[in-house]
């Protein structure tokens, strides 16, 4: 077992999923290299008010410390005071066009390790789709694509559990809705002792390949519709649950912040424009809840 493995792959796909991106939105990310005070650093790949985009980043960050961040032991307090490695591709993209919708990915590797002890590994990861204006066809494709990524890697079995645990995870509480229409979410892969290192790789691997072709063609059958002042003003009030979710609950953010990451890189994947209201409800019968209404329900799209 060695991330010697993991680090050039990451590397390599977020290269090969910005190439991509450029190429479908026109214009370039711009590239920001960071180092970490303590350890490690990272490579961002920014875009902001492109053709398609209207923010969006690839993040690439392989960062070292002394002691595990406490958003890392809440769920591990084993692994309390241990010197930490971790390494990921994180993206997050912002369309502007609200039928078309924003996407997060994420793949990672983490490894914990104390004198007089054997080094403590796992991997997590997934992606999930947060569509403004729902399309039964935009989320049946991201799902089977979802679906095709862990089929090989246990089967009918293990895609459901991580499905449904992508539905619990970006879930938010406080809301009691669900942030958007799921996809895979795994943690902890492999630290149990039951998933060998190259089983819980291969299965990360798979999940971090498959996301330009989960999304890509969605935005592609949506980037030319026409759109009005109304669905922008929706999809900035639903982009507020977003950023919710993602400074309240989210993992790798709460890990990036407590560990000292770089603010601008992991903060990236908050939207440019967002609105709260009080206590708005969308119109019976419209297509803002239809949203509400049948998309915003957990269930089976594969």
């Amino acid at each position: 077992m060695t991330p010697a493995a993991v680090k050039p792959w990451l590397s390599d796909l977020q290269h090969r999923i910005v190439a991509r991106l450029e190429a479908f939105d026109g214009q370039a990310f711009r590239t920001d290299r960071w180092d970490r005070p303590g350890g490690g650093g990272g490579l961002t790949r920014v875009i902001e008010e492109g053709a398609f985009f209207e923010r969006g980043g690839v993040n690439f960050s392989h960062i070292t410390g002394e002691a595990m961040p406490a958003s890392a032991t809440a769920h591990r307090p084993e692994l309390a005071g241990r010197h930490f490695e971790a390494m990921g591709v994180s993206l997050v993209l912002h369309p502007r066009n609200p039928y078309c919708p924003t996407v997060h990915m994420n793949v990672r590797c983490f490894l914990a390790r104390a004198e007089g002890k054997e080094p403590v590994w796992w991997f997590g990861g997934g992606m999930d789709l947060t569509p403004y204006y729902g399309f039964e066809e935009d989320v049946r494709h991201f799902h089977s694509a979802c679906k095709a990524a862990v089929l090989p890697h246990g089967g009918e079995a293990e895609y459901r559990r991580l499905k449904e645990w992508c539905d619990r995870y970006f879930f938010l509480k406080h809301r009691n809705e669900p942030r958007g229409v799921g996809g895979l979410f795994f943690d902890d892969l492999g630290a149990d002792g039951r998933t060998d290192f190259d089983a819980a790789f291969g299965l990360t691997k798979s999940v971090g390949e498959a996301f330009i072709d989960a999304y890509l063609p969605i935005a592609e059958r949506r980037r030319g519709l026409a759109y009005g002042e109304r669905e922008r003003d929706f999809q900035a009030y639903r982009r507020g649950r977003y950023v919710e979710f993602n400074l309240v609950f989210d993992r790798g953010t709460l890990f990036g912040l407590q560990s000292g990451g770089r603010t601008e890189s992991i903060l990236m994947s908050l939207p440019p424009v967002v609105k709260w209201r009080y206590d708005w409800h969308p119109e019976p019968g419209s297509d803002e809840a239809r949203l509400y209404d049948v998309f915003l329900k957990p269930q089976d799209w594969s």
